[in-house]
């Protein structure tokens, strides 16, 4: 008689082998140009992990969360300049402190945006990260406008110069992802579940839909303020249309859209397919074919997946599961209780 492995034990197992093959990644294939297509995957999947602890979770979607990756950026290079700071290790400990600060920016924006719904909230987002990227344009002598900052050299050594910035990274988005499941499998998590179903409804039955729903914003900005200011130090300068990048945002959201919005492996998995094609066609195809590509993909997606890869794989593993029970050994039926009635 077969035994059938214990799902919860599945549930464990898979996600610590899969971090377990993350961590031995860059040991195993010491090739710089794959590891640096890795660490910036890391911090697409990281972002779209944060992207999805708000807008997966409430159903607001923002097209404003460059604007926090903007601050992270802005923050390091800022302290690491006016500090006159040195490259090296030290410099990682200003990526928390960017995290923070981007999460208290997000307060009072978060408090006047989401004051709004649906397409309103949209563009009021998006017109936030221009309104920031003006800023950095005009206010010369607090970010050198266009001239951009530069960070200081890291100054690891060529043979393990990726390292650090692959395993910081790399903790970052175990970080969110954990902050991620947390929510998702807490009374607070139900409570944006059930805003994003019915709102008017939640806050009917009590739950305090406007702090729940800025809780969410903070906590989604700190983590992407941490990858901005991940994203300067790894390349070492930065400029206002390049941190305050509207694209950057609409990436994000394409790689949770594409993964399954919502979950927790969705934004992982969309991060990883987009930014390794991008990554690709960028240097071994012609110019305009990686747009050919995400098109086609999401075509297929729509008419094939249209709530995204993996809960359409989840939805067609169960329905494979019940065919493969209904047309296999028959199993017994649950004893049912004997109503007795009482007489």
């Amino acid at each position: 008689m077969k035994r059938s492995l214990n799902p919860r034990l599945v549930k464990i197992v898979w996600p610590l082998l899969l971090l377990v093959a993350a961590i031995l990644f860059p040991l195993v294939f010491p090739n710089p140009a794959l590891d640096n297509i890795a660490v910036l995957t890391l911090m697409y999947a990281a972002m779209a992990t944060a992207w999805n602890i708000f807008s997966g979770y409430t159903g607001y979607n923002s097209l404003g969360h460059s604007t926090f990756f903007g601050f992270g950026a802005y923050v390091i290079a800022l302290i690491s300049v006016d500090k006159g700071l040195e490259g090296g290790f030290s410099l990682f400990l200003l990526v928390p402190v960017a995290g923070v600060v981007a999460a208290l920016a997000a307060i009072p924006i978060g408090w006047i945006t989401l004051r709004t719904r649906g397409h309103a909230f949209v563009v009021i987002t998006l017109i936030t990260v221009f309104i920031f990227q003006l800023l950095a344009f005009n206010l010369r002598g607090f970010t050198n406008g266009s001239i951009g900052l530069f960070l200081p050299a890291p100054g690891f050594g060529v043979d393990w110069f990726l390292l650090p910035y692959y395993y910081i990274q790399l903790a970052i988005l175990v970080l969110a992802l954990l902050t991620s499941l947390y929510i998702r499998s807490s009374r607070y998590g139900l409570w944006l579940l059930a805003i994003r179903d019915d709102e008017d409804r939640a806050e009917g039955l009590g739950v305090r839909t406007g702090t729940s729903k800025l809780i969410a914003f903070v906590i989604s900005a700190f983590f992407v303020g941490m990858v901005g200011a991940m994203y300067a130090y790894f390349i070492g300068s930065i400029y206002p249309q390049y941190v305050f990048d509207p694209a950057l945002t609409i990436t994000i959201v394409l790689m949770a859209f594409l993964g399954g919005v919502g979950t927790l492996a969705g934004p992982i998995l969309g991060a990883i397919i987009l930014e390794t094609a991008q990554q690709y066609f960028s240097i071994y195809a012609p110019t305009g074919l990686y747009q050919i590509f995400l098109g086609a993909l999401f075509l297929i997606v729509i008419l094939l997946m249209p709530q995204g890869i993996v809960p359409s794989l989840a939805r067609l593993w169960t329905a494979w599961r019940v065919r493969r029970g209904a047309g296999g050994t028959p199993v017994a039926p649950e004893r049912q209780p004997v109503a007795v009635e009482k007489g």
